[in-house]
Parts: structure tokens; C-alpha cells; sequence
């Protein structure tokens, strides 16, 4: 009989499987790795930092958020704003779809399974604890390591409208966490014009970067 924790080990190690394939390629210190599979990474690390005894589901749809993402590209959609929302809701469904066919595989039971694709699929946010979270760790991860690169495309005044809107899907505890980042000078700068437009709120708007 598998133990719990051989398999969400089993889990974690196929869906890390599923994203070592991804062939988009980023270098973080020195080393490069699979672009998907360095986000999945970065996520686990981020939740166990903000939420050291998150649950087994919501380790498992931190681990799988970007699961597989680059088989279904941004260009493949119109780039106007119905475009975007067409393949922000087919990433949803089948980020969770593909993590559900892999934890069914090794063995989770369907209330788990369901549990995890909600959580992925960002269901009930703000009203639901883990979903919340996990949506602070999506924020907190693209502020500390894809903001930078984002910037560079794109003018002060957008930026500052992505980062209010970022901020509006953020929890208290995710900006004291964000505020905590070693951003550059820049992007400090970006982030007070952002708050000073429009103080921190747990209102909850689901516009914002491609998360």
C-alpha cells in the first residue's frame, strides 16, 4: 500500500516531470532550467514560506499552476483584451485538467482532485483561505521574479495599473510580503506610484498580469 507521503512524492515528481519538457528555457543563478519548471519551483518555495503547513491540495495546485502552459501560447489568441480572457480560461481548465489526470494516476481520490483543480482554477477568491494564498504566492512570484522583465515592454503608466490591480487580488499578509521584496530602484518607485493611486485593498479585481 503507498503512504501519503510516498505519494504526493510520486505526485511532485510527475508533474515536475510534465514541466521538465517545457522547451522555453530561463537562467537563474548561473544554471539554466525549463521555464515551467523553475515557476513550479519558485511557487513551492514562495507557499512554504507564506504558509509553512499549507494543505496537501493547495502544496499540490501551487506545484501544478503553470502546468504544461507553453502548449497552449498567448499568440494563439487575438491580442485584444477577449483574446487574453479566451486563454486565460483555457489555461485554467486545462492546468487543472492536466494536474487531474496526474494525481489520478497516483492514486489521489476525486474529492482531492477536485480540491486541487479548484484551487488551480482560483475558484471562490477571497472567500476561500487557500485560494487566497495561493493566489498571493502567483502575485509574489511574478513581482519578484518576472516583473523586471515586464517593465522593459511596457511604459510607468501601465505599470503602475498592472501593479494596483496586482495589489487588489493580494491579501495583507501577501503585501507585507511584497513590500518586503528587494526590488529595484525602479520598481520601488513603480509600487509607491501604484499605492498612492489606490491604497492597499482586499477588494479583489481579477485583472492584472498573466499569472
Amino acid at each position: 500500500m503507498i503512504s501519503d507521503t510516498d505519494r504526493f512524492q510520486r505526485a511532485i515528481e510527475q508533474l515536475d516531470t510534465a514541466n521538465a519538457q517545457d522547451p522555453n528555457r530561463e537562467t537563474w543563478q548561473g544554471r539554466e532550467y525549463p521555464k515551467e519548471l523553475l515557476y513550479a519551483r519558485r511557487m513551492t518555495d514562495w507557499l512554504q514560506s507564506l504558509e509553512p503547513d499549507a494543505s496537501e491540495a493547495l502544496r499540490l495546485a501551487a506545484r501544478a499552476q503553470h502546468l504544461r502552459r507553453w502548449t497552449i501560447p498567448r499568440d494563439r489568441y487575438p491580442r485584444d483584451r477577449p483574446g487574453y480572457k479566451r486563454w486565460r480560461a483555457e489555461l485554467s481548465k486545462f492546468h487543472g485538467d492536466e494536474a487531474g489526470r496526474i494525481l489520478d494516476q497516483v492514486g489521489y481520490d476525486p474529492e482531492t482532485i477536485a480540491r486541487v483543480k479548484g484551487l488551480i482554477r482560483k475558484e471562490r477568491l477571497k472567500s476561500d483561505p487557500d485560494s487566497q494564498t495561493l493566489e498571493d504566492v502567483v502575485c509574489l512570484v511574478f513581482l519578484e521574479n518576472h516583473f523586471a522583465a515586464f517593465a522593459r515592454e511596457h511604459d510607468d503608466d501601465k505599470l503602475v495599473e498592472v501593479l494596483r490591480k496586482t495589489w487588489r487580488k493580494m491579501s495583507p499578509r501577501g503585501h507585507q510580503a511584497a513590500l518586503e521584496l528587494e526590488l529595484s530602484p525602479r520598481a520601488r518607485d513603480l509600487v509607491a506610484r501604484a499605492l498612492e493611486a489606490s491604497p492597499p485593498s482586499s477588494s479583489g479585481t481579477r485583472a492584472g498580469p498573466g499569472q
